[in-house]
């Protein structure tokens, strides 16, 4: 029989989502909380970045996420926050910068499954060496599965639009550096 190698990061990166007027994680913002906080008591890394910007009135995704992480058991001193970002391509960019401010090199991401592969494609596009950790599965009727779909292939397609300014973008200030020098 073989055992799965243990999954070991230098940080557990768990990425916001819907925050309820109370300040607290809805469902799935609560699960991904969960799972990132079992995962750094069970020691698979020392740090935990909580990732998401202000989307729902006067409450971080991040914010939100670092209390529940805090009930959970994980130290604040363990914990970093990401401000920032607003989409899941936002949460790879600014995420990217400030694990390199870190010195962090390896992660473990925490998501739901039906959001893991768009979250690690971007990720993986910031050159952020990711492996996957998903939340548990919380079965959907399906108007939620169908809703899941379409909204995870138009974020992918804005995503992908978004990387493709971005290296559009960097090409052209090299371009530009070149001719001026």
């Amino acid at each position: 029989m073989v055992e799965a190698m243990p999954l070991r990061a230098d940080a557990i990166v768990v990425l916001g989502c819907k925050i309820l007027v109370s300040g607290r994680p809805g469902g799935a913002a609560a699960r991904r909380a969960a799972t990132a906080a079992q995962a750094w008591r069970e020691g698979v890394a020392p740090r935990v970045i909580a990732s998401g910007g202000r989307r729902w009135g006067a409450h971080s995704e991040a914010r939100a996420l670092s209390l529940a992480l805090e009930r959970a058991g994980v130290p604040s001193g363990a914990i970093v926050e990401e401000l920032w970002s607003m989409t899941t391509y936002e949460n790879a960019i600014f995420c990217a910068a400030l694990l390199a401010q870190l010195a962090v090199r390896r992660v473990v991401l925490v998501t739901c499954s039906w959001h893991m592969p768009r979250a690690l494609s971007n990720f993986r596009a910031m050159g952020v060496d990711v492996r996957p950790l998903s939340t548990p599965v919380v079965p959907a009727g399906s108007t939620t599965h169908a809703y899941r779909k379409v909204h995870e292939a138009v974020s992918g397609w804005l995503d992908a639009r978004a990387m493709t300014k971005r290296r559009a973008l960097r090409e052209s200030a090299a371009w530009l550096r070149e001719s001026w020098a």
